[in-house]
Order: structure tokens, then C-alpha cells, then sequence
């Protein structure tokens, strides 16, 4: 108990005499101030964990002693005592943020009840606090792996957004880390400490999707032989995620549309309306812009999911950031159950680099677990990884990369650029980013690589990003 602090605040010198002697017998720190402001001179200097103050003093009372620690939020217990012809206005400071009171005449076993009482509800809220702050940084955005040009902008715009409440559309293909981002909008948002609920809309059938989502009645249905709460509910002031948001049905979208336009819904077979206080996080692999298009999305559930739409790249747009990924995912699957500690030899990092990644950054970690669970040796060569991953490798590293023209066409002068860049990403790691060795790699004099990589904007990736 030494460890607790305790300011005693009393403008008469017995009572700070008796309350000293009780609370310091029990091995509280204890300190004392006589008067209100002398107790607020003292918070400015030194923490407590509780300050025990009469109600009625001079100049500065017990109520405003309160209210400072309530408006510097202070992480400090606030308790009362007073007579009996003043309980209502303790009561009152209870209501402004008091976690008890006390009346006189003192009674020592009262007084030890109520602080230790005070004592484990502040241990409750730290520990609160705590697993809320672990949980927080297990989502935090800065944890998405990657130091490139287009996560950093993904990282910024998640920096912007989180704090709203905002209907966020993450776009990306399939891979990419897009339930990743939602959880971090959510776990960075005031409502983290609500639930996030996750639905994959591609994943349960179209005649159980609607009940799903919404609940349903006793009796809705053939099979329904209790009431259900449905994911929409399961959220209530918190997020929900709708994965997958290109594959529910015309009559889902429309329902969906109502939901974000009147905030409110009603369970299958239901009459009443339930009110929908959450934010809305959707995702797909697909374009919905073609989707509208072709008839096959709704046009208007369009426009009230995009308001931030959310691009995430491909891994073969950012392959700069392999390196660190795999130290990322090294770092996850060597503290797991494995006996070894794995690590890449330079040149299986750069054949990687090579490979395309159809399966992006899930591919990848995929790749990695399967690595270190299966090679015999710590140093896993370019020899051991999987054949596909070699050949894909030798195919994009050609003098002439293969790129397969999209019907829509492309940009050429974005695909020159990307090409160079990631030329350049690779002789810099080959070369372990030492300048001339990479210059003599490209054929190129030194002055006009620095000047590239300056226009590339490109930096040597360092574990700290991590």
C-alpha cells in the first residue's frame, strides 16, 4: 500500500491530524493541504491517487477542488466528507464526478472501507486502459508494414479518417490487407471501444445473408424458431465491416441503402425499427465503378459507400517494402512454436522482389511461415523457395518485362516510371544500397542515379519502419 498516495485537503488541523494518523497507519503515503487552494497548488507539483477533502472551506471548497481535477483530468480519485446537513450537496458533487463521500464524525473503519474501495476502482481503470491500449496497438495503423510512397499515403489517410465517422470504401485486390486497414480505422476511432464486426458478404449464401446482417423474428421463417440478433445490432456503436460488399444481392443493396441513408433497419418478419448507431467500413476486389456499369451494383449504394474510398496497391507496386516484410513475418513465425530462427539470404529477398505476387501481401506471409517451418537450414537460399516463385521470378526480371495490356489500355508514361523504380529498388538491394556498385548494375554513371532516386523519392528501408 505504500505505493498509494493520498492528499488529505481540511482547513481544520484535527481532522487532518486524525485522517493522517488512520490512513498512514494503513501505509498510505500521506500528505496535507489546508485550505482548497493550497491543495490545487500541490496537484500542479505532485501526483495522488486520491485526494480526500471537506466540503466546506474558505476561498476555494471541496466541490472546486473537485472540478480541478476534473478539468485538467487529472487520473486522480476525488472523495468527500461533510456533515449531515450537507449530504445533498455532496450528492451533487457525486453527479459533477466525486467517486464517494463521507460523513463526519469520522468513523475509522468507514474511512478505510471507502479508500480502498476508491483505491481498487482506479486499479480497474488502469487495467482497463491498459488492455485497451494493447489492443489498440495491435491495429495501429503505423503497424501496417511499409515504408513506400504509396503506404505512406494509405497511412496518412487512415491518420485523417479514423476519427470520423465517415463510410469508408477500401479498395484493393484480394491480399492487399484490407480488413487489416478496416481494423485499424475502428481500434483508432472513438468507437474502439465498441465492437468491430467483421462479415464477408461472398461468403454466406444470399438466403441467409439478409438474416444475417438484419436478425430475425421467432417464427420469420421455416427454421426460425427464436428471435436472433444480427450483425447490424451485434455492432451497435461500434463498426462493421462488410467484405465483399460487390457480391450481395440487389435486394440486400437496397436494404444496405436504407440503412445508411435513415440509420436504421428492421429484423427479418419485423415491424419495429431499431436504430443503427455505428460506422460503416465496406471493401471489394472488384471495380464497382464497372459494377454500376454492367447492372450488377447499385448505383446510388455506390455514391453513399464511396465517400473516402481507400485505394490499397498491389505488392508488385510497392516491392520495396518486400525486405521488410519479411523481416516482419520472420519476426512473427520465429517467436512461434518453431525450434529455429529463420532468416532470407539476400539473394532469396531478391528473387522474391521479382516475383509478381498475384496473391499479394497474404501470398507473401504465406510464403514466409511455410519457409521456415520446412528448410532444415537458418539461411534460406533462393534454391529453396517454391518453383513457381523462381520461375516467376526469372520471368519478371527479364530484360523485357512481361506486362499483360488490360483491355482499358494503360499509362504509358506510369509504366515506364514503375518500371524504373523498380529496376532501381533492385540494384540498390543487390548492391546493399552502396551508389556505384548499383550505378555499375544499370549501366548508368553515379550523378544520374542520385538524381532518380531523388525524383523516386526512394529511402533505405531500416527495421524501425517495422
Amino acid at each position: 500500500m505504500g505505493n498509494h498516495s493520498i492528499l488529505i485537503v481540511d482547513d481544520e488541523a484535527p481532522n487532518r491530524e486524525y485522517l493522517s494518523e488512520v490512513l498512514s497507519e494503513e501505509g498510505y503515503t500521506v500528505a496535507t493541504a489546508a485550505n482548497g487552494k493550497d491543495a490545487v497548488a500541490r496537484l500542479s507539483q505532485d501526483s495522488f491517487h486520491i485526494v480526500l477533502t471537506d466540503l466546506k472551506m474558505p476561498e476555494l471548497d471541496g466541490l472546486g477542488v473537485i472540478q480541478h481535477l476534473i478539468d485538467n483530468k487529472l487520473n486522480t480519485i476525488g472523495i468527500l466528507y461533510t456533515g449531515y446537513g450537507s449530504v445533498k450537496t455532496a450528492v451533487d458533487a457525486m453527479k459533477l464526478g466525486a467517486f464517494d463521500y463521507i460523513t463526519k464524525p469520522f468513523k475509522a473503519d468507514e474511512i478505510k472501507v471507502v479508500v480502498k474501495k476508491a483505491l481498487d476502482h482506479l486499479a480497474l481503470q488502469e487495467e482497463n486502459l491498459y488492455l485497451k491500449q494493447q489492443l489498440k496497438a495491435k491495429y495501429k495503423f503505423e503497424n501496417i508494414v511499409g515504408t513506400s510512397e504509396k503506404m505512406q499515403k494509405i497511412f496518412s489517410l487512415i491518420d485523417k479518417v479514423a476519427s470520423t465517422d465517415s463510410t469508408v470504401l477500401i479498395l484493393g485486390e484480394s491480399g492487399t490487407g484490407k480488413e487489416l486497414v478496416a481494423r485499424a480505422l475502428h481500434f483508432n476511432s472513438s468507437r474502439s471501444v465498441n465492437p468491430f464486426v467483421p462479415v464477408n458478404c461472398g461468403a454466406i449464401p444470399e438466403e441467409l445473408l439478409e438474416s444475417e446482417l438484419f436478425g430475425h423474428e421467432k417464427g420469420a421463417f421455416t427454421g426460425a424458431f427464436r428471435t436472433r440478433i444480427g450483425r447490424f445490432e451485434l455492432a451497435s456503436s461500434g463498426s462493421i465491416f462488410l467484405d465483399e460488399i460487390s457480391e450481395m444481392s440487389p435486394n440486400l443493396q437496397v436494404k444496405l441503402l436504407r440503412v445508411i441513408q435513415e440509420r436504421e433497419f428492421e429484423r427479418v418478419g419485423g415491424v419495429k425499427s431499431i436504430r443503427a448507431d455505428l460506422r460503416i467500413i465496406a471493401a471489394t476486389n472488384r471495380n464497382l465503378e464497372e459494377e454500376v456499369t454492367n447492372g450488377r451494383f447499385r448505383e446510388d449504394l455506390y455514391y453513399r459507400l464511396n465517400v473516402i474510398p481507400l485505394h490499397l496497391p498491389p505488392l508488385r507496386e510497392r516491392i520495396e517494402d518486400i525486405p521488410l516484410l519479411v523481416k516482419h513475418f520472420l519476426n512473427k513465425f520465429n517467436n512461434g512454436k518453431s525450434p529455429k530462427k529463420a532468416e532470407f539470404s539476400k539473394k532469396a529477398v531478391s528473387a522474391l522482389m521479382h516475383y509478381r505476387w498475384p496473391g499479394n501481401v497474404r501470398e507473401l506471409e504465406n510464403l514466409v511461415e511455410r519457409m521456415v517451418v520446412l528448410c532444415d537450414s537458418p539461411v534460406i537460399e533462393a534454391d529453396d523457395l517454391p518453383e513457381k516463385v523462381l520461375i516467376g521470378a526469372m520471368g519478371t526480371a527479364s530484360a523485357v518485362p512481361l506486362i499483360d495490356l488490360p483491355e482499358a489500355g494503360i499509362d504509358l508514361s506510369t509504366a515506364v516510371n514503375e518500371f524504373e523504380r523498380s529496376i532501381i529498388i533492385q540494384a540498390l538491394n543487390k548492391s546493399n544500397w552502396v551508389k556505384n556498385r548499383a550505378a555499375k548494375l544499370l549501366h548508368v554513371n553515379r550523378t544520374t542515379l542520385v538524381e532518380k532516386i531523388k525524383k523516386q523519392k526512394l529511402e533505405k528501408p531500416t527495421e524501425t519502419n517495422m
